[in-house]
């Protein structure tokens, strides 16, 4: 689809207000004078989706290939300015070809202009990057400071060095969904949130996404009518978890079953599957989810999982939704790799998380909670408001199995000390 195609699709119907429609760059001095084109290739303006005022911008791939200058620049930065005025959210549909090259050095500080504001309004706003199309070089900067990324399967790519570039210097061939597409950033790089299907899958989802955030940081979350019963029993959650602590299950069958009816939305699907995060709803009210997957890892927490669960509480608290997290790992993932990888700089992060997020916080220990694993995954003392415990549940330093391992081998390092 066209920039206007997309933001018709996004928008409530008449409610588009544009900015900045007739702007046009100044590029005689570099043989550009008869490529002016209204809007410098990206569409800026304010509308409503679902009644709430959003902030947009749309670039235009048919308009010199999307490609960033000054003036987008300070069409982008105008609109992100508005909407840190207004405290409402901005959404940024990106498909640029990256800087335009004919204005130099210009279009690299340009970038920096949206940056800062990217950094300005986070944790104040909420803001998210639709990829629709190519978003390379700088241009990918902007789309990972801010809250939430999706992108389009098969037809949108992010890198920061393309193809070409990487044969040049390694002499490796790669093609752009290799190197930057929506599998790799969704499962390898954490880049990625959300991955859609099509376009119109990938707008579907911003609004389902801002169904659950509010307008800003001094605003609450919406709340929706729920569509079961706040009295609702569930004689299945009584069996559910194995008796045999070294059974796997999926902890999603838990959320869904406890939350409201298909109010799951989770974030990161496919990155750092030993943990699971997302939104959900209580009584028709957003909450976060956060919980160890037993199903791999064995709810083991790495390097990944420790940057999934840390990032998604710091956003949970900027917006004022609380934390309900469910446990069941068996601590931190050892590993000669995840030491060198700095699994203790990693892991302090969930630490740092939980500790300063402001917002109510709930936890459950379903089955095992071990180790630093257990302090870090929203402990009594990392203030969570409410510990509650699943009849399964095992809260201790170590294993029963780990801990006479670990007392054998140190008996028998004992009797090989002589004595003075």
């Amino acid at each position: 689809m066209t920039a206007r195609e997309r933001l018709a699709l996004l928008l409530d119907q008449g409610s588009f207000q544009e900015l900045g429609a007739l702007a046009t760059h100044n590029m005689a001095d570099f043989g550009l004078e008869d490529s002016q084109f209204p809007g410098d290739g990206v569409v800026t303006g304010f509308g409503h989706i679902n009644g709430r005022r959003v902030a947009v911008f749309a670039q235009d791939f048919t308009v010199l290939g999307g490609s960033f200058g000054v003036v987008q620049a300070n069409k982008i930065c105008r609109v992100q300015d508005l909407a840190l005025e207004s405290g409402i959210p901005l959404i940024g549909l990106n498909d640029s070809g990256g800087a335009r090259i004919q204005e130099g050095v210009g279009s690299l500080a340009a970038y920096g202009e949206v940056f800062v504001r990217n950094v300005l309004a986070s944790g104040v706003i909420p803001q998210i990057s639709v990829i629709m199309g190519p978003c390379a070089g700088g241009a990918v900067y902007s789309p990972a400071l801010t809250d939430f990324v999706i992108m389009v399967r098969n037809t949108s790519f992010m890198f920061l060095t393309g193809p070409e570039v990487i044969k040049a210097v390694t002499g490796r061939d790669v093609g752009v969904q290799e190197l930057g597409g929506a599998e790799i950033h969704s499962t390898k790089s954490g880049i990625v949130h959300r991955v859609a299907e099509s376009e119109h899958v990938a707008i579907e989802e911003v609004k389902a996404l801002l169904s659950y955030l509010p307008q800003n940081n001094h605003d609450d979350p919406p709340q929706i009518a729920p569509h079961d019963s706040q009295d609702r029993m569930d004689d299945e959650l009584n069996t559910i978890i194995p008796n045999d602590d070294r059974t796997a299950y999926d902890v999603r069958t838990i959320i869904e079953r406890v939350f409201d009816r298909d109010s799951f939305l989770e974030i990161h699907p496919l990155w750092a599957c030993n943990a699971v995060v997302g939104f959900a709803r209580l009584d028709g009210f957003s909450a976060g989810v956060v919980a160890n997957q037993p199903a791999h890892l064995a709810g083991a927490i790495d390097i990944d999982a420790s940057d999934k669960i840390s990032r998604f509480t710091r956003i949970c608290d900027a917006y004022n939704i609380p934390i309900i997290t469910f446990v069941d790992t068996p601590g931190f993932l050892p590993g000669i790799e995840q030491e060198y990888g700095g699994i203790m700089r990693h892991g302090a992060k969930i630490l740092y998380g939980y500790s300063a997020a402001t917002v109510p916080k709930i936890s459950v220990v379903l089955r095992k909670a071990m180790g630093g694993a257990y302090v870090a995954m929203s402990s009594k003392q990392l203030r969570c408001d409410l510990n509650f415990a699943w009849p399964s549940a095992q809260i201790a330093v170590m294993g029963a199995k780990a801990r006479s391992a670990s007392c054998a081998g140190r008996r028998s390092k004992s009797r090989m000390i002589p004595r003075p």
